[in-house]
């Protein structure tokens, strides 16, 4: 094998990797958000949970933030606006992935 093609198998690992991290985080970003949003409504641990299944299956089907966001909001009502729903996705996305990160390392 030449050096330019262990080199691309390894830019395609690294892909890989960082593909299954982000996915990943975003299924435990997700469980996290509904954990917060239910939390805002005050609702139980089982009614958290269901709601985050439904929000995991709704971007497995249609990948992107928005219907997320459209779901939590439709779901929260006036509790709460656009911005910090997107905000708190994107903060429990960070979270999300450094806790992966740090459970790999340990």
């Amino acid at each position: 094998m030449s050096l330019f093609e262990d080199r691309e198998r390894a830019i395609e690992a690294k892909f890989a990797r960082d593909s299954e991290l982000d996915f990943r985080a975003r299924v435990r970003a997700f469980r996290f958000l509904a954990v917060w949003a239910s939390t805002l409504k005050g609702e139980t641990v089982a009614q958290a949970r269901e709601f985050a299944r439904s929000m995991i299956h709704v971007d497995v089907r249609q990948i992107g933030d928005e219907d997320v966001v459209r779901i939590v909001r439709s779901y929260l009502g006036e509790l709460t606006d656009e911005a910090t729903v997107r905000r708190k996705m994107q903060e429990f996305f960070r979270e999300s992935k450094e806790l992966l990160e740090l459970e790999k390392s340990l």
